[in-house]
């Protein structure tokens, strides 16, 4: 049974979706970040997976030759393009560059210790078209506080019109309030990748010109996912999708005063032109399709954002709902697989004189800054260049300079992709560049957040035809597994096939072995060492130190502030 909440009168100038299609700064990854670099996706968990900040045009002014302002030219009309947003709270610290945004809040884990998928809490948004859906969604991400929250509009999906469609579109003749006007197949299928936690591809619609644009917004799950449009609840499978449904009702006559002010400031149309789509689609599209549907909403919301009363119940049941789907992960990973065989897929380097003198180098507290770099880099190059022979090959015959047969063998795979978690994994990046020619390089951030101690996912670069690849997956160490766990389970939400995955580190404590080979059993596990156990800290027993400090030259002075 639906709640019918009603909350003192809005005035009709409050904020509405009239104000929602906004050009927004392009952002790829469910990690906020934004970059400019076209082949590969750039993210930030919150998209994202963070959201993209929209762009708000700023006000200028210029100065005549008396010192006096003089108004600057009126810009022009920009495009109006639909918005997706993977949104993080505003009030989060954020480092802004040239071409680049990363929010300093990182996504926290969104599966569990055996690598399986948490489903995020989804949300489904109904309401006529200029109700203020957008804004009671924008209301209801301020007051969770919670950093992984996507946005997906259902003005993405208007279907490509064809030559005839595009005259009737000019005409105001087009019904954009219409279920035929969406593409219901694709606004699935997208829906139920990113309650999945995987990427998906999202269209950017035009309004000025009514298509679509060239390029897409990369976008990914998140702990919540709103989905807000005028026919949310037009289809039953993506009913079936959502956890809560609210329906926004607002005045008709507040509706039609704010769709006037949007298209005719923002989409260039003309009065009468509005006012004909409105009378002889728009409202009829609202009685027979938009309407009917409050029956399916769980909370009716009268008069929009400004129903307070309303926004604290959705917020409350929302964060009831993530408490019961929480989880301590690095905890769990660490008092797990206590005392059981080494698993198959664990390849060791084999033991020489040699690999014992090299971690007798990089492991003991008093070798100088410039020898443990030094000793690292034989290292890194040795299990690199083993783990690389695991590989498949196959047979080949080339003719030697003394024209004779000669029968070897070849890589069988020709795509490559090194993968390093940051920002010890970085450090193995040159040695898989000097073994294999042109391979790729993508990055993944992810720190341990202080408070929990809880892994988070910061920032990611992958190249987008990654799932074609077979990945060498790096890192310097491992101790419970809970970050490289978190890098397989974003390269999983990228297609790539698990048994496509080769994780590489110089030093893994056993109960990290078991912890990645129980989640994911096709992932090839490489190390040149096993230590037996982690400490109360989760470090690596008897361990290696911190190996990023040691290898940057950022060890904490203090002796307290010492990894054990």
């Amino acid at each position: 049974m639906s709640v019918n909440l009603n909350a003192p009168p809005s005035s009709a100038s409050s904020d509405s979706d009239a104000s929602e299609p906004k050009e927004c700064e392009t952002l790829d990854l469910n990690v906020g970040v934004h970059s400019s670099d076209s082949g590969y996706d750039a993210e930030m968990p919150p998209d994202c997976c963070p959201a993209s900040p929209a762009t708000v045009p700023t006000k200028t002014t210029r100065s005549n030759s008396f010192g006096s302002q003089l108004r600057s030219p009126k810009p022009r009309r920009q495009r109006t393009t639909s918005v997706n947003q993977n949104t993080i709270n505003s009030n989060e610290a954020i480092i802004r560059s040239n071409n680049r945004t990363i929010y300093t809040a990182g996504r926290p884990p969104w599966y569990n210790c055996a690598g399986q998928q948490v489903e995020p809490f989804v949300i489904g948004i109904c309401g006529g078209s200029a109700s203020g859906k957008t804004t009671v969604a924008q209301k209801i991400i301020e007051s969770l506080d919670v950093p992984w929250v996507t946005l997906l509009s259902m003005d993405c999906f208007y279907k490509i019109l064809n030559d005839k469609q595009h005259e009737q579109a000019n005409r105001n003749e087009y019904n954009f309030d219409h279920p035929d006007a969406f593409d219901l197949d694709l606004m699935k299928d997208v829906l139920q990748r990113l309650k999945e936690g995987r990427k998906v591809e999202v269209p950017v619609y035009n309004f000025v010109s009514h298509s679509r644009e060239t390029h897409t917004k990369t976008m990914y799950g998140a702990n919540v996912i709103i989905f807000e449009g005028i026919l949310t609840f037009h289809s039953k499978e993506i009913l079936k999708m959502l956890d809560m449904k609210i329906f926004v009702d607002t005045d008709a006559d507040i509706r039609l005063a704010r769709r006037l002010k949007r298209d005719i400031m923002q989409r260039g149309r003309d009065l009468e032109g509005v006012l004909k789509q409105y009378s002889t689609m728009v409202k009829p599209a609202y009685s027979c399709y938009i309407a009917p549907t409050m029956a399916h909403a769980d909370i009716i919301v009268p008069r929009g954002s400004s129903n307070i009363v309303a926004i604290q119940l959705i917020v409350q049941h929302v964060h009831t709902q993530l408490q019961l789907r929480g989880f301590k992960l690095r905890e769990a990973l660490a008092h797990s697989y206590i005392g059981q065989p080494m698993p198959d897929s664990l390849k060791l380097l084999p033991t020489t004189p040699q690999i014992k003198g090299l971690h007798t180098f990089i492991r003991n507290a008093n070798t100088a800054r410039d020898e443990f770099i030094f000793y690292s880099k034989r290292l890194i190059r040795l299990v690199l260049e083993y783990a690389l022979s695991l590989l498949p090959f196959r047979d080949v015959e080339v003719e030697t300079p003394q024209n004779m047969p000669y029968k070897g063998k070849r890589m069988a795979c020709q795509k490559i992709c090194g993968v390093s978690i940051l920002r010890a994994g970085e450090t193995m990046e040159q040695a898989v560049s000097d073994v294999c020619k042109h391979i790729r390089i993508g990055k993944i951030l992810i720190q341990t957040n202080q408070l929990t101690g809880e892994p988070e996912l910061y920032y990611l670069r992958l190249p987008k035809d990654i799932k074609d690849y077979r990945v060498v997956l790096m890192d310097a160490t491992v101790a419970t597994g809970a970050a490289a766990i978190m890098a397989i389970r974003v390269l999983l939400d990228h297609d790539v096939p698990e048994e496509n995955i080769m994780l590489v580190s110089l030093l893994m404590a056993e109960i990290g072995v078991h912890s990645i080979a129980y989640a994911f059993p096709k992932v090839q596990i490489v190390t040149s060492a096993l230590d037996p156990e982690i400490n109360e800290k989760f470090y690596v027993i008897p361990g290696i130190g911190n190996f990023g400090d040691r290898y940057f030259g950022t060890e904490p002075t203090e002796p307290s502030l010492l990894y054990e």
